[in-house]
């Protein structure tokens, strides 16, 4: 039976003049039509992610059109646009300063502190965890070492301020038990830093156990098997196996944690500052706010935290490209 001509070629024909639109359109509507599409295709998940796309368009990149004022010398009831421009007096006020060097000094000691010490432990807590047998004792665990994120910096400087006291702290307390004299651990400079860190491991480092601990899951358990019938024990499992597996996602928060290497986050700091040890624990962040708030000085503190954001995204830029150098995948 021979089919119908017409009923054969009609299919081919409209498809053809389909493409044939579609090539005669402008390559730049080819892809916002392209968009469109992939758009209503994802919409659920669109939708779900619109939150958070709200949120960052708020409070991260609105508040970006008040850097212009780093540039100014701002006077609130001139406004923005009546303000006189200074050009980089500002900038250039910052990097004369004695106290500019004093900042920086305190602020990467810090960084540097934190990337050695704190950055590691999570990954460290992440690897024993996956090594316990019980289920129900390593979910204690874990619940024990999540319960200090959900305290405050407040809460936290608190309790480490009862236990350290002079007065009747519980730890010179029982230094002085033991025949010893009392350490000043709240005013003594050389032992701000070693608190800083220790809270924050303490606070932060069961918390980001949880991203290591998903990477974990994805881990093939055959390769752990075929591991140990060639007579590898756990610690070689653990360093051959286990922890290439995560190490992209180890790479990944190493950059990310980069871009925060002068943001050390200000409630910390402030609450542990005091006159006694300020010369080791003023940092860009609080500086920022004595200069900004305090002090009325807006347009400074406004080009300190811009030079502060320009570093972070040299130093995210300058670790991905070496990552991707290195055979990773990096951020973006």
């Amino acid at each position: 039976m021979v089919a119908d001509p017409e009923i054969d070629t009609r299919p081919d024909a409209t498809v053809g003049a389909h493409d044939a639109a579609a090539a005669q359109r402008p390559p730049v509507q080819r892809r916002r039509t392209s968009l469109a599409r992939r758009m209503w295709r994802y919409r659920t998940l669109y939708l779900m992610a619109l939150p958070g796309i709200v949120y960052f368009l708020v409070f991260k990149y609105l508040p970006m059109g008040g850097l212009i004022i780093s540039f100014q010398e701002y006077r609130p009831f001139l406004g923005i646009l009546g303000s006189p421009w200074v050009g980089f007096e500002h900038f250039v006020r910052l990097f004369t300063e004695d106290t500019f060097f004093m900042l920086l000094r305190n602020t990467l000691v810090l960084s540097l502190l934190l990337m050695l010490i704190s950055f590691p432990v999570p990954i460290v807590l992440a690897l024993l965890l996956n090594e316990l047998r019980s289920k129900i004792f390593q979910r204690s665990v874990q619940t024990i070492i999540y319960i200090p994120h959900f305290m405050s910096w407040v809460i936290v400087v608190s309790i480490f301020y009862v236990m350290l006291t002079t007065d009747s702290g519980a730890i010179n307390n029982l230094i002085v038990a033991l025949g010893g004299e009392p350490i000043g651990f709240l005013t003594d400079p050389d032992w701000l830093r070693p608190m800083y860190v220790f809270q924050h491991v303490w606070r932060t480092a069961g918390w980001g156990t949880i991203v290591y601990l998903a990477a974990l899951t994805a881990v093939d358990m055959s390769l752990y098997e075929a591991a140990e019938i060639d007579g590898a024990n756990r610690w070689k499992q653990t360093w051959h196996i286990t922890l290439p597996a995560i190490r992209a996602t180890i790479i990944v928060l190493f950059i990310l944690s980069i871009g925060d290497f002068l943001e050390l986050g200000f409630e910390h700091m402030f609450l542990l500052l005091n006159s006694m040890n300020r010369e080791v624990g003023e940092i860009f962040d609080t500086f920022v706010y004595t200069a900004g708030i305090q002090n009325g000085q807006l347009s400074f503190a406004t080009a300190v935290g811009l030079f502060k954001g320009l570093v972070g995204l040299i130093l995210v830029v300058g670790a991905n490209s070496l990552a991707k150098r290195l055979g990773e995948e990096g951020v973006y």
